[in-house]
């Protein structure tokens, strides 16, 4: 049932993302040039009047504080649904822990040099003598 939820409500963010684009683009610019004029930003003064500007940009609002609040609702929702967050699953280090992995890390390069030893004293060992081949 929640991943129906977050499934819907993960569509409806994308709505809004688009419509906040759309919402964005069709402000009129400052300098009367950009993105805005050359997507058709005059259309918004026919369609919302002589206070588009008020229009537009309370509907920005709206649809930005919308997309905050889906986007930490889903962040949310999928905490709930997975179980919890990493940090909070991960163990915490105590100091033994620390020092032993320090001293692991200061025996690996001595026992990397007897690991050396023993494979040159290996391969300095005279071959066992082999029986002569029956003819």
């Amino acid at each position: 049932m929640s991943s129906i939820l977050i499934g819907i409500f993960t569509f409806v963010l994308v709505l809004v993302c688009v419509l906040l684009v759309l919402v964005i683009l069709m402000q009129r610019p400052n300098a009367q040039a950009g993105m805005g004029a050359a997507l058709g930003g005059g259309a918004a003064e026919g369609m919302f009047g002589g206070e588009a500007g008020n229009v537009l940009t309370r509907a920005t609002v709206k649809l930005t504080v919308l997309f905050f609040v889906l986007s930490a609702g889903l962040y949310l929702g999928y905490i709930w649904t997975t179980g919890g967050s990493k940090i909070e699953q991960a163990k915490p280090l105590s100091l033994s822990a620390v020092a032993d992995n320090s001293k692991a890390q200061q025996a690996a390069p001595a026992k990397a040099k007897e690991s050396k030893a023993a494979q040159q004293a290996e391969a300095s060992k005279p071959a066992p003598a082999q029986s002569p081949a029956k003819k």
